[in-house]
């Protein structure tokens, strides 16, 4: 007896699934639940977002027909389901693995990806600019964004919402509701109200009679009359007033689960001209019991058994101290012994609620991460003084302006990917002002498997340039304690940038030496050259030294603590020894190395030899941390050849420099 295909095995491109009927569709749609609950299981990352919007995905290319018309789904972790149906099944298991599928939308993956997007809220503005693009050619593909309701808020999303209402383009925007309580009126009257609403005669008599009122004296005030009688109605009953009032044709809420609603709804709304909003209802995790329950918890998850929801790791990894959860990142365990330590995050937490028990001024503000930026807890010592402002990094800056004004310490902690987001804010509500707001900048490094939307390397480069800020990076966990300690002490704006997980090489150093203002910490002497690391490379950098010791390299090591005021007086001495490494994790354009060119050159002393150690002029690909830092050349081995081979090039150049001389 020959087996029958599976559903999913017979998709290769979304034109597939224009052979099956409905009931097979909703077989599908479980097949490709299991197939992202298996895959995340294994290998972890986003989950619940993605199995809620399997029937919204797959109803959108039964409808349209990509890539002619143009999906644009905001970041792309909801769309799992299209990355299967769209040729990129077979490579399903390497998703955010190194060389593998991208956890987002990518441009590079596949032509039914109009962009790259890790960053919510911007799949309305980059829609609206191919249906302007498509209108400029007379052309007739249909464009569609699909949006969650938490990027909705976002400033950028509200911008092109507002845009989109007044040019009034053939745009249809799906809201894809899993929390908001906007989402209440499911059911049998707006079911009804939107067959009506959507219905091709309905609208075809509707434009007919008003063209028709609109001859007769008065007309136009009847057919205004007449709208605001609808909107009135569907008001009522129905949450989309809001849009209806920004130009746009509301329509929903509808089920997100239910293929034939979804289906013929869409048809429908297809035919209809000018910006429609479709607003489906999801649940979020839908068909997995544990991310229903607790869809926070299943947002992105680390590997975990699917028969119990717990995480894989947790019998395998023990902490050391009660209390702490123990994550381990960074190098090869045969590259450099590695043990459990304290993350950053878990160390600026701790911290953070220690000083906010005898700091009552002390406020925290995230911008919708409270459980990635570690201030969860803090919320939940001090629910009034932890303010969590939603996807809106922009206000989150300016808020926090504000209550620096007003005497408060507002501690904002965000990711450095999307502080690039508030960059105006940044240098006009705080620098300008210099008001005393400190930036705790996690995921300050390469983060790993989120890819080039995420990696944090661009912030030394965009923040030192600021007047009226100070810049510092931690070595270790402990050194992100002394450094929060002392930021409340300034009257500046501070940003403390560290980076994902914790020490990547090497064993803690002990109680960090006091904080000084613009000054570095030695931590090993030597005659030959000075290794400056910054931040998370410090380690690293100790066991270069270690290294290049055996080849008779004599390297100190500088923990350099400050970006900005930069130890200028710690330069100049290392410029005596006649040749300086800086090391940093992020990119070297602009970053701290330029920081210390730039001061030897100030000093007089540019002849200098000087290695800059960094991040590449490029966007680094997706992988485990240590897979890139060694794709990045920045591993204690790596750097230890990269810097043997420099320094044996400046002696060879120095000998025959003395040969020439001496021959002459």
């Amino acid at each position: 007896m020959t087996a029958v295909a599976s559903p999913l095995s017979r998709i290769d491109r979304p034109a597939d699934l224009k052979r099956l009927t409905l009931k097979e569709l909703d077989v599908l749609a479980e097949e490709i639940r299991g197939e992202i609950l298996a895959t995340i299981s294994e290998l972890g990352g986003h989950l619940a977002s993605s199995l809620g919007a399997v029937e919204l995905c797959l109803a959108l290319h039964y409808v349209f027909d990509a890539p002619e018309d143009q999906l644009v789904w905001d970041m792309g972790y909801q769309a799992f389901a299209h990355k299967l149906i769209t040729g990129r099944r077979g490579r399903f298991k390497t998703l955010k693995q190194f060389r593998g599928l991208s956890g987002f939308s990518n441009k590079e993956e596949s032509p039914y990806d109009p962009f790259t997007a890790g960053h919510g809220g911007t799949a309305l503005s980059t829609a609206l600019g191919l249906a302007m693009a498509r209108d400029q050619v007379n052309g007739s593909s249909h464009v569609v964004a699909i949006i969650g309701d938490a990027s909705l808020g976002e400033g950028m999303a509200l911008e092109a919402l507002n845009h989109i209402g007044h040019l009034k383009p053939d745009v249809l925007v799906i809201l894809n509701d899993n929390k908001m309580s906007i989402a209440q009126p499911v059911g049998g009257l707006s079911r009804y109200l939107n067959r009506i609403i959507t219905n091709p005669t309905f609208n075809r008599i509707r434009a007919d009679l008003e063209q028709l009122v609109g001859r007769l004296p008065h007309g136009s005030k009847l057919v205004r009359l007449g709208r605001k009688v609808q909107e009135s109605v569907k008001g009522f009953l129905v949450p989309g007033l809001v849009f209806e009032e920004l130009g746009f044709r509301y329509v929903g809420p509808i089920d997100g689960h239910n293929l034939r609603e979804l289906t013929t709804t869409l048809t429908n709304v297809k035919r209809m001209e000018g910006p429609i909003l479709l607003h489906v209802s999801t649940v979020k995790g839908k068909g997995y019991r544990f991310a229903e329950e607790d869809p926070e918890r299943f947002h992105k998850i680390e590997p975990f058994d699917l028969e119990t929801g717990q995480l894989k790791s947790a019998s395998r990894c023990k902490p050391q101290a009660a209390g702490k959860r123990q994550k381990v990142s960074g190098l090869q365990p045969e590259a450099c012994s590695l043990k459990p330590a304290a993350t950053f995050t878990e160390a600026f937490s701790d911290e953070l609620i220690r000083l906010g028990d005898t700091n009552r001024r002390l406020m925290a503000i995230t911008a919708a991460m409270p459980e990635g930026t570690g201030v969860s807890e803090f919320a939940k010592r001090f629910p009034g003084r932890c303010l969590d402002v939603g996807m809106a990094e922009q206000h989150a800056l300016g808020l926090a302006a504000g209550l620096a004004r007003g005497g408060a310490r507002p501690v904002v902690a965000i990711y450095s990917t999307f502080l690039q987001r508030a960059y105006d804010q940044i240098m006009h509500e705080l620098c300008l002002q210099e008001l005393p707001v400190i930036l705790a900048i996690d995921r300050s490094s390469l983060v790993g498997e989120d890819g080039p939307t995420h990696h944090g390397v661009f912030d030394i480069a965009y923040l030192r340039v600021l007047p009226n800020i100070r810049i510092v990076s931690p070595k270790d966990p402990a050194e992100l304690r002394v450094m929060l300690q002392w930021a409340l002490e300034q009257d500046k704006p501070v940003a403390i940038r560290y980076a994902r997980g914790g020490i990547v090489c090497g064993e803690p150093l002990g109680r960090p030496a006091k904080l000084l203002t613009g000054k570095s910490e030695t931590l090993r002497s030597g005659k030959d050259l000075t290794l400056v690391a910054l931040g998370s490379l410090v380690y690293p950098a100790l066991k270069v030294a270690e290294a290049l010791a055996v080849d008779g390299i004599d390297a100190a090591v500088i923990n350099a603590r400050f970006v900005k005021p930069l130890d200028e007086a710690m330069v100049k001495q290392a410029a005596q020894l006649g040749a300086i490494v800086t090391l940093e994790e992020a990119q070297v354009a602009g970053g701290f190395g330029s920081a210390v060119s730039e001061t030897l050159d100030a000093l007089g002393l540019s002849k200098t030899a000087h290695l800059r150690i960094g991040l590449p002029d490029a966007f680094v690909e997706h992988g485990r941390r240590d897979e890139l830092l060694t794709l990045c050349q920045l591993d204690a081995e790596r750097l230890t050849q990269r810097i043997r081979h420099w320094s044996t090039s400046l002696r060879t150049a120095a000998d025959l420099r003395l040969l020439t001389e001496s021959s002459t």
